[in-house]
């Protein structure tokens, strides 16, 4: 637990430092909407017909919002935490977390629910943050695995529960309207810590009441 928690702060450490190092090096928001104007202009279109000239801004708009994550530090959101439980000693389960997120592979949609659950100590944090850090991390490029592993992570280091544990299923576009086309293909996700992952009777029953919808 100890080495996952170190990685998680290495990761988060990296990402400050990339992002100061990014920050001096990214594109202007002008050279931004050139890229997406040579893009279109690759697939064969006409930049200049009516239809498309202010389609350059507008994607870079979109993209600002689609990958905001960058710029949002989940420590900052899972540390406004409140101990008035009443000696509340169960797991916290919040099922059905919708998100949306982009694969790094292809920079294509995948989108579906998460499921989180954590044993609390002491102190509980609101139930909107949960679904905040999954937005935050869902607003990156990613893979799915990378996701599920970040959340669980991200809840463990700041909340020090007993237990985490977090279920993702999702639709792939890049799998699903490309590629092999397969539609309606579910990826599902699994990770667990603490007693999630040491009690298999705390995992069923996680699982139970995630299924029980």
């Amino acid at each position: 637990m100890d080495a996952i928690i170190k990685t998680l702060r290495a990761e988060k450490a990296s990402d400050s430092t990339d992002s100061k190092s990014s920050e001096d090096s990214r594109p202007s928001r002008s050279e931004a909407e050139k890229a997406v104007k040579t893009l279109l202009a690759y697939i064969g279109e006409d930049t200049a017909r009516e239809g498309l000239l202010d389609t350059p801004r507008r994607v870079v708009e979109a993209y600002d919002e689609l990958f905001q994550g960058y710029g949002q530090d989940y420590a900052e959101v899972l540390n406004r935490t409140f101990g008035e439980t009443a000696g509340y000693d169960d797991f916290v389960l919040v099922r059905d977390i919708g998100f949306n997120s982009h694969c790094e592979h292809h920079v294509m949609p995948f989108y579906g629910k998460a499921h989180i659950a954590y044993a609390p100590v002491e102190r509980v944090v609101g139930l909107s943050k949960l679904a905040r850090v999954v937005d935050i991390f869902a607003h990156r490029l990613q893979t799915q695995e990378h996701l599920t592993a970040q959340i669980a992570n991200a809840i463990d280091e700041i909340l020090q529960p007993r237990g985490v544990a977090v279920m993702i299923e999702a639709e792939h576009t890049c799998m699903s309207v490309r590629g092999v086309a397969k539609q309606g293909t579910m990826t599902l996700t699994t990770r667990y810590t603490g007693l999630f992952r040491d009690n298999p009777q705390e995992q069923g029953r996680f699982l139970s009441l995630v299924r029980g919808r």
